[in-house]
């Protein structure tokens, strides 16, 4: 089994910064992409940021130039860094990782922390 524990999350006011972090382990060959998701109240969950086993990133347009996503290939672990966050930061973050399993691929997701930014 493959899990996600993810940690960082919490209440900060506009214009700070907060790392989020996921530790995936369990039993696996390899993981592909890792990537943050987040959903808040009332919306859909949507990709904030992705990278793929290469290093290849992408981000969701809101983030740009904002958030920083980052993997440590030897601790199974990826990182968001956000900074100058806005109130429409808020909401729960999800870790997501495509692990591979023999000869499968599977989606796994973490349980979600809650991030609110406020003044």
């Amino acid at each position: 089994q493959v899990q996600l524990v993810e940690s960082g999350g919490g209440l900060v006011q506009p214009g700070g910064s907060l790392r989020l972090s996921c530790a995936v382990s369990g039993s696996m060959i390899s993981i592909a992409a890792l990537g943050w998701y987040r959903q808040a109240p009332g919306e859909q969950r949507e990709l904030v940021a992705r990278i793929g086993s290469g290093g290849d990133t992408s981000y969701a347009d809101s983030v740009k130039g904002r958030f920083t996503i980052s993997r440590d290939n030897a601790k199974n672990t990826v990182h968001l860094q956000m900074n100058s966050l806005k109130p429409e930061d808020t909401a729960v973050y999800y870790c997501n990782a495509e692990v591979v399993t023999t000869d499968i691929m599977t989606p796994y997701w973490g349980q979600g922390t809650q991030v609110t930014v406020s003044s």
